[in-house]
């Protein structure tokens, strides 16, 4: 059994395509996401480093400079002069005093706005370490090193440079660098989607293959996947394995079934032949004598037919329910079905018809022991005071027939579930009403046999209507 399925993108949570999905695209995002990370402040500390040993470089040269300058002139204006040197544009220099006044500062601090000198000499009041400053929507690297000349200690040396042209460019590389991992992260999710999707499509067919098999089908089912993982064609083979095996327990109950019914029929009904017999000739039967054989008898004649429903649904099964299929006029086999319920019961049938004659191709016997099912059935389930009425009516091609109650109605919940095997919406009533669950199952099974359908509407406290659609005989030609 092979078949081409077409199969679109399952966005359920909790499949197994989705489960896989997230769990993948989750931990490549992390991956991702920390790569990214880890970069920029891998690169952030390249930036800082660099700076920093600049700096360290100026605080080291800067003794020897004063130095060199005090020999020539006054130590005050070597000082200044040798900070002036060290400092340029980006670069800015002051030297504080153990008693932390500012003993000099570089000509290039007076060309900074007095709020971002304010900022910055507040961040001098606390240790600090060389790293990157935000200071009115600019960047800087601080750094502070001890002066000292001819052992002597001047103060302390601050050095702060100006990177704010770096840092933005830093900035809009890792602002840049999210933007692609963000799209990396997508493209990588919608691929590995795909990917499984298409790994996961051969469980996706085998489970389609396996979702149409019938009971009918499993002898002959064989699953099998092409172009699927090793594992997935194992799968179908035990699959198939079972499907064998189930048809084969399945053959074997079914023949079970049969044989028993078929072998119990006869004896059960010598035996109720008996029981007749005997009660035919009451005379010297005391009352419970005559009840209990009365009970013997209705009990035998119920198992009776219990065994022929088993028998007709085993050979439904096995395809030898046969039927002669002939024309008949659906009007006159519905009024001589009426006559015998009424000999058996003394509820009120009524038929109605809107059209006079309808003429149907069924088997004669098979369509009678249908309505006898359906009328018992309503007779059962409503009130004796209540009418059962059988509508006749004829659409294009279609004969209808419908039986109606005003019983006790079937909950919307089982109404679709009457037609099965030994179901029974009330189990409490299943001994008062002598059902076992299999005639409605029959009807079904008699009615889709003679090429026709049947269904139910039922409402609760209004009574239950059962809708037979029938080819009529034209149309079966």
């Amino acid at each position: 059994m092979k078949q081409i399925i077409k199969f679109g993108i399952n966005i359920d949570p909790f499949s197994l395509q989705s489960r896989l999905t997230v769990g993948i695209a989750s931990f490549s995002a992390l991956v991702l996401g920390s790569l990214a990370t880890w970069t920029s402040w891998k690169m952030q500390q390249i930036l800082v480093d660099s700076h920093k040993y600049n700096i360290e470089q100026i605080a080291k040269r800067l003794p020897q400079d004063v130095q060199i300058y005090s020999e020539m002139m006054q130590p005050e204006t070597g000082l200044q002069k040798a900070i002036n040197n060290l400092a340029n544009t980006n670069m800015l220099l002051w030297l504080k005093s153990p008693d932390n006044k500012i003993l000099v500062k570089s000509a290039t601090l007076d060309l900074v706005s007095d709020t971002k000198v304010a900022e910055l000499m507040s961040l001098t009041k606390m240790p600090i370490k060389p790293q990157v400053y935000k200071v009115n929507e600019s960047y800087f690297v601080l750094c502070g090193s001890s002066v000292q000349v001819q052992g002597k200690l001047l103060g302390e040396l601050f050095v702060v440079k100006d990177i704010t042209r770096e840092q933005k460019i830093f900035l809009g590389m890792v602002q840049s660098l999210t933007i692609i991992s963000i799209l990396a992260i997508i493209i990588l999710t919608a691929a590995i989607a795909f990917y499984i999707q298409r790994s996961l499509q051969p469980l996706r067919q085998l489970n389609q293959m396996a979702s149409v098999i019938s009971a009918e089908d499993l002898g002959q089912s064989q699953l099998s996947v092409e172009n699927a993982p090793s594992e997935v064609k194992e799968l179908a083979q035990t699959l198939t394995m079972l499907l064998s095996r189930l048809s084969q327990s399945w053959k074997q109950e079914r023949e079970f079934v049969s044989n028993v019914s078929h072998e119990l029929r006869t004896p059960l009904t010598i035996v109720h032949g008996y029981l007749q017999s005997v009660l035919r000739r009451q005379n010297n039967l005391t009352q419970t004598q005559q009840e209990a054989l009365e009970t013997a008898a209705s009990e035998a004649e119920r198992t009776i037919r219990l065994l022929q429903d088993l028998l007709d649904l085993a050979r439904a099964d096995n395809g030898y329910l046969y039927f002669q299929m002939k024309s008949y006029v659906l009007n006159d086999l519905v009024e001589e079905v009426v006559m015998m319920a009424k000999k058996y019961s003394d509820r009120i049938i009524q038929i109605e018809s809107k059209v006079a004659r309808i003429e149907v191709k069924a088997d004669y016997s098979r369509l009678k022991q249908v309505l006898l099912n359906l009328i018992d059935n309503a007779i059962k389930y409503s009130e004796a005071d209540t009418p059962i009425v059988l509508e006749l009516n004829q659409l294009e091609d279609r004969a209808i027939l419908q039986v109606c109650d005003r019983g006790y109605g079937i909950p919307l919940q089982q109404q679709a579930r009457i037609f099965e095997r030994f179901y029974r919406v009330d189990e409490s009533r299943s001994h008062t009403t002598g059902g076992c669950g299999l005639g409605l199952s029959i009807v079904k099974t008699l009615v889709e046999g003679m090429g026709g359908s049947v269904s139910v509407q039922s409402k609760l406290g209004e009574g239950s209507k059962f809708t037979i659609s029938l080819p009529t005989y034209n149309s079966a030609i």
